[in-house]
């Protein structure tokens, strides 16, 4: 007893219940996921009843299959195009936003490292109907829809990007680029040199997120859709779940997901490529390296 007293009082110890704890957390989140993934495969019309494997909620069924339903289909190419659009649009300036605000300094420089952080705190409730009064009354020149989605999507996931490469800069410091400009580097020639090639993982990160939030976004979505040629896969499944579903919209899930998760192994293997290609150290100061200390024109 004494000695399991002490093992059980001992806090420097092997972690008691952290794999325990951790495996129950995976079963919870994980498999409801599977659950879903696996009626996409159904062959019957039944979300409840395994009955068979087949792909007939994805291409088989001529009316109500993801590929032949006009509605999921839209849908699903919606949600790609708005996650794209976000993406290509959010990381540049987040990742610009980033560096600014963490090299700025003096007066104003904290408050608006606040401001930026509002739409965190934001909740996105607040965030939809705020944008949808904005389109509707003040900027009436950008109608519902693609559009105003975008816009939405955008606004909403800058801050994360921001987050992300803050954390990142913070992490680097500003030694590289002054050794940079040391070697000969103009401003602009440090930065696209000796910094952005070490931010490539936060920007990989940024992108993934961002594309994993836009494609989740419900309520923005929702609020700025001009009707049903703009649903989206969240708002789409929201309002079939309501009358009489069927697996198509455990198909349309699990198809989402897996467009998610490429994106999210693209990135990581693009990450790694970049990472092999400048020997592992993801900077671009070994170039610096090569010059012989002839300043940079």
């Amino acid at each position: 007893m004494r000695r399991l007293r002490d093992w059980w009082s001992n806090p420097w110890g092997k972690p008691r219940f952290l794999v325990l704890f951790t495996a129950l957390y995976l079963v919870w989140s994980i498999v409801p996921i599977l659950i879903a993934i696996r009626f996409s495969f159904n062959e019957g019309r039944s979300r409840s009843t395994a009955q068979g494997w087949s792909l007939r909620w994805y291409s088989g069924d001529p009316d109500l299959s993801v590929l032949h339903d006009p509605a999921l289909s839209t849908a699903l190419l919606q949600s790609m195009r708005l996650a794209a659009i976000a993406v290509l649009v959010t990381v540049p300036l987040g990742v610009a936003l980033a560096v600014g605000l963490t090299r700025w300094r003096g007066r104003g420089a904290g408050t608006s490292r606040a401001i930026s952080l509002a739409t965190l705190v934001t909740p996105e409730i607040v965030m939809g109907t705020a944008l949808f009064l904005v389109f509707v009354h003040l900027l009436t020149f950008i109608p519902l829809g693609t559009v105003a989605q975008a816009v939405g999507h955008i606004t909403f996931s800058l801050v994360f990007v921001v987050i992300i490469v803050r954390g990142r800069l913070i992490a680097i410091g500003p030694e590289y680029e002054e050794a940079a400009r040391d070697l000969g580097a103009s401003p602009l020639q440090a930065l696209r040199l000796a910094l952005v090639p070490m931010l490539v993982p936060a920007i990989v990160a940024s992108a993934i997120v961002v594309f994993a939030i836009s494609m989740d976004d419900f309520v923005i979505s929702q609020f700025l859709s001009s009707g049903t040629a703009t649903d989206t896969v969240p708002v789409r499944i929201y309002s079939t779940g309501r009358t009489a579903p069927t697996p198509a919209v455990n198909a349309l899930a699990t198809l989402a997901l897996a467009f998610t998760l490429v994106v999210a192994v693209v990135g990581y293997l693009l990450w790694r490529a970049v990472r092999a290609a400048r020997g592992g150290t993801g900077s671009g100061m070994q170039e610096f390296a090569t010059l012989d200390a002839e300043p940079l024109r």
